[in-house]
C-alpha cells in the first residue's frame, strides 16, 4: 500500500515545518518532507515538491500568508492545503511548539505512529 505524501511548509524551513517533519518522519502511514517559502530556506518549496505531495500543511496564513504565497507562486499546482495557524515563536522541537503542532495535526493525520517491529 502506498503511503500518503505530506509536505509541511513554513517560511524558513528551520523550526516549524522541520518539527512537523520530525514528528511524522517514522510514521509508516506517511512519507513526509518539509520546505520553506523564503529564498534562503535550506529546502525551498518547488513545483516538483508540491506535485509530489498528496496534501500540504502550511504553518500560518494569518501572519505570513503561506497559503496565498503558494497559490501565487504555483497557480498551476492544485493540492489540498491546510493552514495550521502556528505562529513563528518557537525553536525546532520546543515542547510548546510540539504540543500546538500535535493539537492541530492529529485531527488530520492522527497521532504519530512508530514503525512496526519486523
Amino acid at each position: 500500500m502506498a503511503r500518503e505524501r505530506i509536505l509541511f511548509v513554513c517560511t524558513a524551513n528551520v523550526d516549524r515545518s522541520r518539527t512537523a517533519e520530525d514528528l511524522y518522519r517514522d510514521d509508516p502511514r506517511y512519507e513526509v518532507l518539509s520546505a520553506g517559502l523564503a529564498p534562503f530556506a535550506p529546502t525551498p518549496v518547488t513545483r516538483e515538491l508540491l506535485r509530489w505531495a498528496d496534501r500540504v500543511f502550511v504553518m500560518c496564513e494569518r501572519e505570513e500568508h503561506h497559503r496565498t504565497l503558494l497559490k501565487m507562486r504555483f497557480p498551476d499546482v492544485d493540492r489540498p492545503v491546510v493552514d495550521l495557524d502556528i505562529e513563528d515563536r518557537w525553536y525546532r522541537g520546543d515542547p510548546e511548539l510540539v504540543r500546538r503542532m500535535l493539537k492541530r495535526l492529529v485531527p488530520h493525520l492522527g497521532p504519530p505512529l512508530e514503525p512496526e517491529e519486523p
